[in-house]
């Protein structure tokens, strides 16, 4: 048995940092929490909704890590509908309409600049 008892961050493969920063705090509306050089040129960045428990790494791509994957990580939102409009509104390259099957809380995927597959699914 291990002494695990949470999830910090999860990490996302980026091609420019810059680039990601900008989208995740402009246009998703997320705080910036870190951003420190750890080497020479190497930044670790991290980024997280406001208040959340766990954030999102944005990692320099590289090989082995490519930008451009289905993250599987899903945000949760108290309203799919409200922020699917908005991140239409935002420019965000979004699913064409929220999902509602039955059983099943209302969630749409997006995608990030790099093309990462991201989702929102609305808290039952």
């Amino acid at each position: 048995m291990t002494r695990i008892t949470d999830i910090r961050t999860v990490g996302i493969p980026v091609s420019d940092q810059d680039r990601a920063l900008a989208f995740y705090v402009d246009k998703l509306g997320f705080e910036k929490r870190m951003d420190a050089e750890f080497a020479p040129g190497r930044r670790w960045i991290e980024v997280a909704a406001p208040g959340a428990a766990t954030s999102v790494a944005l990692v320099s791509a590289g090989e082995g890590a490519p930008a451009g994957v289905d993250t599987g990580i899903r945000f949760t939102t108290e309203d799919a509908e409200a922020d699917h409009a908005s991140m239409v509104a935002g420019g965000v390259d979004v699913d064409q309409e929220v999902l509602r099957m039955g059983g099943v809380p209302p969630m749409f995927g997006f995608r990030d600049p790099d093309g990462n597959s991201l989702y929102v699914v609305q808290a039952p």
